[in-house]
């Protein structure tokens, strides 16, 4: 089993999406986990409503703590915290750089969703 960590600041958009995709795309060969280097305690109700669209409840997820996740990933990809993000031992490291959706209207929100979803796909290809 792979496992994944994605990790933005808050942890309540970015990276509860990502973790979200690789469950959806990877199933049972990925362990996917987010965390955040300041959460903020809960998801966001955009990224709750814009995943019930595609059929994912994350509700079921909660809003954590670098400090709450331990051992080696495969993978970890920041969501673009630059500074903020700390260093997790990992065989591979990616930022992708993605706007915050947290102000956005409905439209800009789906396409920041879906280019998380096309780049978690893209991932998972490679572990």
């Amino acid at each position: 089993m792979k496992r994944v960590l994605f990790v933005c600041v808050e942890n309540s958009n970015r990276s509860q999406m990502a973790e979200a995709f690789a469950r959806m795309h990877g199933g049972d060969a990925i362990e996917s986990l987010s965390a955040g280097s300041r959460p903020s305690g809960r998801i966001n109700s955009k990224a709750i409503r814009f995943m019930s669209e595609l059929g994912y409840d994350l509700t079921t997820h909660s809003s954590k703590s670098l400090d709450q996740v331990d051992g080696e990933f495969d993978a970890v990809i920041t969501m673009g915290c630059g500074d903020n993000c700390p260093w997790v031992p990992a065989k591979r490291r990616e930022d992708w750089a993605l706007p915050d959706p947290r102000d956005m209207d409905d439209d800009g929100y789906r396409a920041v969703r879906d280019e998380i979803s096309s780049r978690v796909q893209a991932l998972l290809a490679t572990l």
